[in-house]
């Protein structure tokens, strides 16, 4: 099958599909073109599909580290599984890195201890949040895929162009 080429060169096509996929994973609702839209569809749905895949892989660790006192302590880690972690790379790869936002009125010390151990916020939101929501769906109909919507809404002022809502559902 034939990738759309958005009238674009291979680097700025990678880097809006990159950009618009990172925007709609964080947020779960975009507004662009209907070109863009279908395009980006099979671009995040592959990477919802290896987070499904993948997010049950972990491996408890043993961790041996020294108190303030001194003293030996063992804690138990889990850590991501290689499946876990390939994919957690390719989708690295293919989305930009996300800075938590402050939530209104939160304090500064609280948002700095909620964001202490995330270092990287839309890859927590896909695997933690996305993957078993997903999943869960896959179990109870069996079927795979279909995690975006696009809902054409009409055309753009300036240009005429064809406009569409693109969702997770």
């Amino acid at each position: 099958m034939r990738v759309k080429q958005l009238n674009r060169p291979t680097d700025e096509r990678l880097a809006i599909m990159r950009n618009q996929a990172t925007d709609l994973l964080w947020k779960g609702k975009i507004t662009t073109t209907v070109a863009r839209a279908k395009s980006l569809q099979s671009y995040v749905e592959k990477l919802l599909t290896l987070a499904i895949n993948s997010y049950e892989d972990v491996v408890k660790v043993q961790k041996t580290s020294k108190n303030k006192k001194g003293e030996t302590v063992t804690r138990e880690v889990l850590n991501d599984g290689p499946k876990k972690l390939a994919a957690r790379r390719k989708i690295m790869a293919k989305t930009y890195t996300v800075k938590e936002e402050r939530k209104p009125g939160e304090k500064k010390a609280d948002y700095v201890a909620r964001i202490d151990n995330i270092k990287h916020p839309l890859l927590e939101k896909i695997f933690n949040v996305y993957a078993p929501k997903y999943a869960a769906r896959i179990k109870e109909t069996g079927i795979g895929g279909g995690y975006t919507r696009v809902l054409k809404v009409g055309s753009r002022k300036g240009d005429n162009a064809p406009m569409a809502i693109i969702e997770l559902i």
